[in-house]
């Protein structure tokens, strides 16, 4: 392989984890001192330079002309208050008429005045929803009403009069007064179960004992916004109006003030005293702190009861109180997470799409993450088959494309996940397995180099990966080992939602040259590179230069990795994918790259693949478990009225525990186990498995049967194969144009 001179931001969260500051959206009350406005000429400095790097820099070749502006402009309202509920219709409209044709001219001259009286008019909007708020809540709140709310207004048109606005500020106060309301019952009747079987614990002091009244607790938060916002800094204000302008360029080039950009690096760098845990405002409610990716080797990963896309609701440091942490900015919660060595923090958190009822307590103990503590794992598993002899597939985990870059430009010894794979792929050799199965499920990507290292020990030669600039120039990285390959089996690869880039480039690679199958769900679809930028006046950037192609000449990005065969998605709903985000880059395609396909899977043989794999699925107890999770979390659609009678909410969230307790108990039954009596001791009994599971070591661990079963499906769909790749398979594949029409076929 060419040895390729830069590095290149990989990871799905590499940037856009942060520099949220205003999403708090209506829900944040301000009290800014307006002295912290006064513009520093480093901030105007900075201002211009962020501005003119996306003006003659960014990938998409686009000025930073008028329009450019106005959709600047707009992103703003929008990033302050993305639920459409502080600022008016007239609001907007003004301030539009003001400042829309100047906005991209004062960035580039590092005038940042419009920015700040837009801020000024976001201020007064959030002291008169605080004051209101204050006022509501002072009084008894009725939760027995007869009308509703839709939560989720994110495409909803602002409103036009006050009256109307305060309309909903009462509802919106009132659900959040039912929610907590329904949410302590939740968390009394698990205390009692504590309390009166201590054993479940597992010695853990898991008893929350709320004292506060619901109106109480929703005031403490308000009240925290309000000093929140009360303590940002002129350069935290810069950043979000810059954050605001890179990202209405594409959702992964960030401008961070000094402080994030400070973080960023600790973040990014092998040692870090922690949990090991990424996280951002969640879109659909900032409010919520939601963890984007686990650190591998952090506390969080190792405990095996941390998930991606949780969200955190309240934070214990270091033997105090659980403090309740919706409506805190991501720093805060850092700050409550983080700490010394060897101390303990608790932290609460619960998928999205789930009632408060089922939300989880963590005990984790801090520790300095050494980011390759843990890495690539090789297993081998058993797979029965009717009247034939059992087959034994060999299992890679590959929880990232990770390399010890320092160590490397040192000349240490070095870590890194193409030699980890290549030291797992000879011992798997060694024991003469059956097949392979890869498993990039929640890889968030990594070294571009090393994805290229990985593929070489499983494709003969040829073309990896396409990656263009923005000047149009397209560079091919190669494998030019002269045929070599480690392991020339069969092999299938696992994905899903949170299957990124680097992992996207390795899945769309084995399954253009036909080395293997592509299972699971569609991938998350970033297909891009940034590059760093830390030479600026005040903070760091990264920008968005270069675009990812398959060597069929069709893009990663957006549309992702589609699988040959889907199973089930257990991110279903979910929105961290490209897809999902604003501004996009879009998918197009480049001319393909010669290469030379080891087979292909005819359409025929990938039809009876996917018949074969849904009838396994739908008696598969696992399979039919999680299809069922999906289903019920479509019953909480917030862009849906929402009634505001705490008994007809009740109703509904006992609705969705019993369903999700009903599920679990069938699973349960058609694996010969006992079911639950009821909600709350599942969910005390799911407390005590965590618990148990996580004082175990990592490679100790028993895998939870419903992840498994997607390595056991796999396996079987790879076995199912009785060479049916298509013998009549083109020898070679020439360079043509790709035509839209013909690759978003091969691509979807």
């Amino acid at each position: 392989m060419k040895k390729q001179p830069t590095q290149w931001l990989l990871s799905a969260v590499a940037v856009g984890i942060a520099g949220v500051i205003f999403s708090q959206g209506y829900q944040s009350a301000v009290a800014a001192d307006s002295a912290s406005f006064e513009v520093t000429p480093e901030q105007k400095l900075t201002t211009r330079q962020v501005a003119t790097l996306l003006d003659r820099s960014h990938y998409l070749n686009q000025p930073l002309d008028k329009q450019m502006g106005q959709q600047i402009l707009q992103m703003y309202f929008e990033r302050l208050d993305p639920n459409h509920t502080l600022f008016l219709q007239s609001d907007v409209d003004e301030l539009t008429r003001k400042y829309g044709d100047t906005f991209a001219d004062r960035l580039k001259r590092g005038d940042l005045s419009a920015g700040q009286e837009i801020f000024e008019r976001y201020r007064l909007r959030s002291n008169q929803y605080y004051d209101f708020a204050k006022q509501f809540l002072q009084k008894d709140v009725d939760i027995n009403r007869d009308d509703s709310i839709v939560l989720d207004r994110e495409d909803a048109k602002r409103f036009t009069t006050a009256q109307a606005q305060r309309d909903y500020w009462e509802r919106q106060l009132t659900f959040q007064v039912m929610s907590l309301s329904l949410a302590q019952e939740g968390d009394k009747a698990r205390d009692k179960l504590y309390m009166e079987n201590p054993d479940l614990t597992l010695g853990q002091d898991l008893i929350l004992d709320e004292e506060r009244t619901p109106s109480e607790v929703l005031l403490s938060r308000l009240t925290r916004q309000s000093q929140q916002l009360s303590r940002l800094t002129g350069d935290e204000i810069m950043e979000t109006l810059l954050n605001t302008a890179t990202l209405t360029y594409d959702p992964h080039s960030n401008y961070y003030a000094p402080l994030q950009a400070t973080e960023i690096q600790v973040q990014s760098s092998l040692q870090l005293e922690g949990i090991g845990v990424s996280i951002r405002p969640y879109r659909k409610n900032p409010d919520y702190t939601q963890i984007v990716t686990l650190v591998d080797g952090g506390p969080a990963s190792k405990s095996g009861k941390i998930k991606p896309n949780d969200l955190i609701l309240a934070v214990a440091k270091d033997g105090t109180d659980m403090k309740d942490v919706v409506g805190w900015s991501t720093r805060e919660v850092v700050s409550l997470i983080r700490g010394r060595r060897g101390t303990d923090v608790v932290i609460k958190v619960k998928q999205p799409n789930t009632p408060d009822s089922a939300a989880r307590l963590v005990t984790l103990t801090r520790d300095v993450i050494e980011q390759e503590d843990s890495g690539v794992s090789h297993r081998v598993v058993t797979i029965e088959r009717d009247n034939q002899e059992p087959a034994r597939i060999g299992v890679l985990e590959i929880p990232s494309f990770y390399l010890n870059y320092q160590a490397r430009r040192n000349g240490q010894k070095y870590r890194s996940v193409s030699i980890d794979t290549q030291n797992a792929l000879e011992a798997l050799n060694e024991q003469n397995i059956d097949g392979l199965v890869v498993d990039l499920r929640n890889n968030p990507g990594g070294s571009l180099d090393e994805v290229a290292r990985m593929l070489g020990l499983f494709i003969k030669e040829g073309p990896l990966v396409q990656i263009r600039d923005n000047r149009g120039n397209v560079q091919v990285y190669k494998d030019e080992d002269g045929g070599k390959q480690l392991y020339d089996g069969k092999m299938v690869v696992i994905t899903n939602l949170a299957s990124a880039s680097a992992s996207e480039i390795f899945a769309a690679a084995i399954q253009d040259y036909g080395r293997g199958l592509v299972v699971g769900s569609t991938t998350t679809g970033k297909g891009s590179a940034q590059i760093q930028l830390d030479s600026l006046a005040l903070g760091s950037a990264t920008l968005t230069q270069r675009k990812f192609y398959r060597i069929t000449g069709g893009s990663t990005q957006n549309k992702g990795v589609v699988p040959d065969v889907e199973l089930v998605n257990i991110y279903e709903g979910a929105d961290f994918d490209e897809r999902s985000q604003k501004n996009p880059l879009k998918w197009d395609t480049i001319k393909t790259s010669p290469y030379k396909p080891e087979g292909r899977f005819s359409r025929d043989t990938l039809q009876t693949l996917n018949e074969q794999s849904t009838i396994r699925q739908n008696i598969n107890p696992q399979f039919v478990y999680l299809n069922t999770l999906n289903n019920i979390k479509k019953m909480e659609d917030e862009k849906k009225p929402i009634k505001l009678n705490i008994d007809d909410r009740r109703a509904h969230m006992r609705a969705v525990e019993q369903k999700t307790l009903q599920a679990e108990n069938q699973r349960r039954i058609a694996l010969g186990e006992k079911p639950y009596k009821d909600w709350t001791t599942y969910q005390a009994a799911l407390e005590a498995m965590f618990e148990e599971r996580s004082h175990l070591k990592e490679s100790e661990r028993p895998k939870l049967p419903e992840d498994e079963a997607f390595v056991i499906e796999a396996a079987n769909i790879m076995l199912s194969v009785d060479d049916g790749r298509d013998e009549n398979a083109p020898a070679s594949i020439k360079s043509t144009q790709s035509s839209s029409e013909t690759e978003s076929a091969e691509a979807e």
